[in-house]
């Protein structure tokens, strides 16, 4: 009788001995361990590699230099100035797109009426914190912010509130970062989503195309970042990314990638609360009362501020800012500049003033670090510049069958 190994046993039509199917088996199950071995092998080089990838996407984004910044600062009472609320919209639009225009870094929205008693508040979240401050401040730098955040990413970002109630009369920044789905850049503003992830897999973030970028950390869901696209991903299944800081783009580039907006409860907030370490090394105060900026010679900067005053002049703001002890507004500013003289109307409004002055400074101004020029631009001081570059590199920044008047 034969043995249980040598017993014959039919497999796929064929007969086989224990012996042979146990051999057969084992071989089998040594290729499979193989096979693992070497899925695990590749899987760690893959990760290697992409930690190379992203290491040198971070090092060439690091690897910059620092660049010259405009600040303006100006009073959120010129909305109570304004007749009626659609008004009141359209003014701030106006700010937002003169602050777009000439490129402006900041824009600091301070009270003219200091600390009064029985106002109208409203609570408004800026780049420092929660702040509660004037009605007509916050509804100032709400729009501000709105107006600056890229069309794909306002629904996430701004609930529906009523200072934004007549956003849809204001004209459309048409910032080169408002990019559309059909728009290509390396460089791109996302939101973080609740999508699913592996632990140590970093974040899925949505920058306003079909796909998400996968980028490398691990970020608070909802929050708002800055992308650094690896674009040998972009027409792959996984689109992959690094999170950079904000003023990567336009250091590295030289794109205008919009401003930061700060609330400031009095004019001494201003200069106490500046976001920059060694504060701003160049001061500007404008007023009809101040010297002719003709014979403006603007000395070298790092930072620059440009300080307006509201209906009734800085002289208003800085009687009602009990922390300053200066009795004349042009002693807190290194220069106090009359941007228009022999002026035709009795008052200049501050809209006016904002745009007349950008445009007079625009030519004078001398920055200690310039930001880098676009390739195919010749003109650094252009304020078109990045518009036009980004424009070669898309070729279709403005589609207005896309853009609606909510933009």
């Amino acid at each position: 009788m034969e043995s249980k190994m040598n017993k014959k046993y039919e497999e796929n039509g064929k007969l086989k001995s224990w012996s042979e199917i146990n051999k057969e088996r084992k071989r089998k199950r040594k290729e499979y361990k193989e096979k693992a071995l070497e899925n695990k092998r590749m899987k760690e080089m893959e990760k290697e590699k992409d930690v190379k990838q992203n290491e040198k996407i971070k090092s060439d984004t690091e690897e910059i230099k620092e660049i010259s910044t405009l600040s303006i600062a100006l009073p959120g009472s010129i909305l109570e100035n304004a007749q009626t609320e659609e008004l009141r919209t359209y003014l701030a639009g106006q700010i937002a797109r003169s602050a777009c225009l000439y490129q402006v870094d900041e824009i600091i929205v301070f009270d003219d009426y200091g600390d009064e008693e029985k106002i109208k508040t409203s609570s408004i979240d800026d780049d420092f914190g929660l702040k509660t401050v004037r009605q007509s401040c916050g509804q100032l730098a709400r729009i501000l912010q709105y107006l600056e955040c890229p069309q794909y990413l306002r629904k996430h970002f701004f609930p529906i509130h009523r200072d934004l109630k007549y956003s849809g009369l204001m004209n459309p920044l048409n910032a080169p970062h408002h990019l559309s789905s059909k728009d290509q850049f390396e460089y791109r503003e996302g939101v973080v989503t609740s999508k699913p992830i592996k632990e140590g897999k970093g974040s899925i973030v949505y920058i306003g195309l079909r796909q998400d970028a996968h980028v490398d950390k691990l970020l608070v869901e909802g929050s708002r970042c800055t992308v650094k696209l690896d674009t040998k991903t972009i027409d792959t299944k996984k689109l992959k990314g690094v999170v950079v800081n904000p003023e990567a783009p336009r250091k590295t580039t030289g794109v205008y990638w919009g401003y930061k907006v700060r609330l400031a409860k009095t004019l001494s907030q201003i200069f106490s609360q500046c976001p920059y370490k060694d504060g701003y090394d160049l001061s500007i105060g404008t007023s009809d009362k101040g010297s002719s900026i003709d014979s403006f010679e603007c000395p070298s900067y790092k930072h620059l501020l440009v300080v307006f005053g509201g209906v009734q002049g800085l002289e208003f703001a800085l009687e009602n800012d009990q922390t300053l002890k200066e009795t004349e507004p042009e002693l807190l500013f290194d220069s106090y500049l009359n941007a228009l003289p022999s002026q035709g109307s009795k008052t200049i409004r501050t809209e006016e003033a904002i745009l007349i002055t950008l445009a007079g400074l625009r030519s004078k101004l001398n920055p200690k670090f310039p930001p880098t020029v676009f390739k195919g631009s010749d003109d650094a001081n252009s304020s078109a510049s990045a518009n036009e570059t980004i424009e070669k590199v898309n070729e279709s920044t403005e589609k207005a069958d896309e853009m609606s008047r909510f933009d």
